[in-house]
C-alpha cells in the first residue's frame, strides 16, 4: 500500500482511482489473503484438533491446504468478496473451519448410499436389485463382526467346505440333488460351462444368444469358458429337430437360456422344455438351463404365471439350472447352480470355483432368505415378493395419503393411473397396474433435486412430470419420502 501512495501521489487521477472504495477493499482483501495463518498454526486450533481426531492428520492437512489455497485465491481476485466491508480475522477463521469440515465430510462419505426407490421397478439392477428381508439383513449382520465356521467342520474339529452352506435348503426347495453357490449368475453360467463343456460344442438356439444388462453376452461367456458355440434354428423359430440335427460326438451339452429382458411375439416358435430334454436323452446329452430370474417354484401370482421356475425345470429333466439369488428369490447377490449330483460335483472340483466363490455374508443372507421360503412366509416377509403382490387399491390409499401431505406443504400433486415393472430380467413384458403420484413442478429440476437429498430419492419422468410409484417404497418410508419431496421442492423456489 505504501508503494502505491508514494508512486502515484503526484497524479490526481491515479490518486482518485486508488481512493475509490472498490480499490481500497480489493487492497485490503489482498492484505487479508497474505495474513492467513500457516497450516501448522491452523492445525493447532481446538476445532481443527477435533477434526484431526475424527478424520486423521493427513486428511486434515490436505483439506487445510486446499481450503486456504481456495480462500487465498478468492480474496486476491475479489471473487465472492463482501460488498460493504472486508472480512476480519475471526470471520476468515470461521470460513476456513467451515470449508475444511465440508471437505473432510465429503471426502470421507461412503460412495455407496441408501436410496429410496420410487421408480416402480421392483428388481432395479442399478439400485442393487432385491432389498433383503429384515431376517436376512440381521443374519448377515450377526456374522459380519466375528468369526464363523465358513470352512470349519465343528463336529469333526477340522477343516470343512464352504460350498455346503445353503445346499440343504436349496435342494429342499427345488428338488435338486445337489447345489453350489458362487458370486453371481454370470459366474454360475461361466463355471458350469467351463466344468462340463470346455473344448467341446454347446448347442444353443440363435434366439437365445442374448445380451443382458451391462454387457453380459452369452457368446462371450461361452468363449471365456472354453466351450465351442454351435448355433441352431433362427432368431424367431427353433425346433426340436434343429437340436437333434446338430448333435454329434463333439457335443458336450445343450444350453437353454431365459430371454430375460425381451420377448419375441408373432411368428415365433420355441420347443417345450420337456421335448428338448427328451431328444437330448435319446443322444445321452445333458441339458443345462440359465434361468436367471430365480423363481423357485410355480406361483399363483398373476404377474409371474408364465415365468419358468427352477423346480419345474429340474422336474422336466434338466441336468443343471443356474439362477440369481437377488432377483425373484429376493436374497443377496449370488449365482446358484442346482441339479444332478454328478454334474454339481464336476462344478465343485473346477479351479474356477475358488475364484468365483461366495463369502460368509452372502451365505448368511441367502440361508435366511431360503428359510423364509421354506417356512411359507416369503409372500409377506421378502420385500420383492410383497411388492409384486401389492394391489392397486393399497398403492392408491398410500398415494392419496402422500398427495395430502404434499398439499399441506403447498406442493400440488395428482394421482394418475400407470404401471410398475418387475425388472431385473424377470417376467419380461409383464406390467403391474399401479397408481402414481404426479408432482406439478419442473420435472428435470425436481428429479435432480430429489437425487441430492439424503437419502436420495430416485423417481422417473414421463410426459414432463416426475412420477412417484409407491410400489417400490416401503410403507414405513412414506413419511420420510414426503419430507424429502418437500425439501427438494423448496430448492426450486426462487
Amino acid at each position: 500500500m505504501l508503494f502505491y501512495c508514494t508512486s502515484f501521489h503526484s497524479s490526481g487521477l491515479a490518486l482518485a482511482t486508488f481512493m475509490r472504495p472498490g480499490f481500497v477493499i480489493q487492497s485490503a482483501l489482498v492484505t487479508q489473503a497474505r495474513s492467513i495463518p500457516s497450516i501448522e498454526q491452523l492445525r493447532q486450533r481446538e476445532s481443527m484438533r477435533e477434526l484431526e481426531a475424527t478424520f486423521g492428520r493427513p486428511a486434515l492437512v490436505d483439506a487445510l491446504r486446499a481450503e486456504t489455497s481456495a480462500l487465498r485465491s478468492r480474496l486476491t481476485t475479489g471473487d465472492d468478496a463482501p460488498a460493504e466491508k472486508t472480512p476480519n480475522a475471526m470471520s476468515l477463521l470461521i470460513e476456513i473451519e467451515r470449508g475444511v469440515r465440508a471437505r473432510l465430510e465429503a471426502g470421507s462419505a461412503p460412495s455407496l448410499r441408501p436410496v429410496i426407490n420410487a421408480t416402480g421397478v421392483v428388481i432395479h439392477t442399478n439400485l442393487g436389485r432385491a432389498p433383503l428381508s429384515p431376517t436376512a439383513a440381521n443374519a448377515a449382520a450377526a456374522l459380519a463382526a466375528g468369526y464363523t465356521n465358513l470352512e470349519y467342520d465343528l463336529e469333526k474339529g477340522r477343516r470343512g467346505r464352504r460350498d455346503v452352506h445353503a445346499e440343504r435348503l436349496l435342494c429342499q426347495l427345488t428338488g435338486a440333488e445337489a447345489a453350489v453357490v458362487v458370486n453371481n449368475n454370470a459366474a454360475a453360467a461361466l463355471l458350469a460351462l467351463a466344468a462340463l463343456a470346455s473344448g467341446r460344442e454347446v448347442i444353443i438356439s440363435r434366439g437365445e444368444l442374448v445380451e443382458i444388462g451391462g454387457g453380459f453376452r452369452v457368446p462371450d461367456v461361452m468363449a471365456q469358458s472354453g466351450a465351442i458355440l454351435r448355433e441352431v434354428g433362427t432368431t424367431n423359430r427353433t425346433r426340436v429337430s434343429d437340436y437333434a440335427a446338430a448333435i454329434s460326438e463333439r457335443t458336450a451339452l445343450i444350453l437353454r437360456v431365459h430371454p430375460s429382458n425381451f420377448t419375441i411375439e408373432g411368428f415365433a416358435e420355441r420347443p417345450a422344455l420337456a421335448d428338448l430334454v427328451a431328444v437330448a436323452r435319446r443322444f445321452d446329452v445333458p441339458v443345462i438351463e440359465d434361468l436367471g430370474s430365480g423363481l423357485l417354484s410355480s406361483t399363483s401370482t398373476e404377474a409371474l404365471r408364465d415365468e419358468p421356475s427352477v423346480s419345474d425345470s429340474l422336474s422336466a429333466g434338466v441336468t443343471l439350472v443356474m439362477f440369481s439369488g437377488d432377483k425373484l428369490l429376493g436374497g443377496p447377490q449370488a449365482g446358484i447352480i442346482a441339479g444332478a449330483e454328478n454334474a454339481v460335483a464336476g462344478v465343485r472340483q473346477h479351479p474356477l470355483m475358488r475364484a468365483l466363490r461366495a463369502d460368509k455374508l452372502t451365505y448368511a443372507a441367502l440361508e435366511a432368505t431360503l428359510a423364509e421360503h421354506a417356512a411359507g412366509r416369503a409372500a409377506e416377509s421378502i420385500p420383492v415378493a410383497r411388492m409384486i403382490a401389492l394391489s392397486t387399491e393399497e398403492i392408491g390409499r398410500r398415494a392419496q395419503a402422500l398427495t395430502d401431505r404434499l398439499s399441506a406443504a403447498s406442493i400440488r400433486a395428482d394421482i394418475v393411473e400407470g404401471f410398475s415393472a418387475i425388472g431385473g430380467g424377470s417376467a419380461p413384458g409383464q406390467r403391474l397396474p399401479s397408481r402414481l403420484v404426479a408432482i406439478a413442478l419442473p420435472a428435470a429440476r425436481l428429479e435432480a433435486a430429489l437425487r441430492s437429498e439424503r437419502p436420495a430419492v430416485v423417481a422417473r419422468i414421463e410426459d414432463e412430470r416426475v412420477l412417484i410409484d409407491l410400489r417400490t417404497v416401503a410403507p414405513e418410508q412414506d413419511e420420510l419420502l414426503a419430507s424429502l419431496i418437500a425439501s427438494a421442492a423448496s430448492k426450486l423456489l426462487p
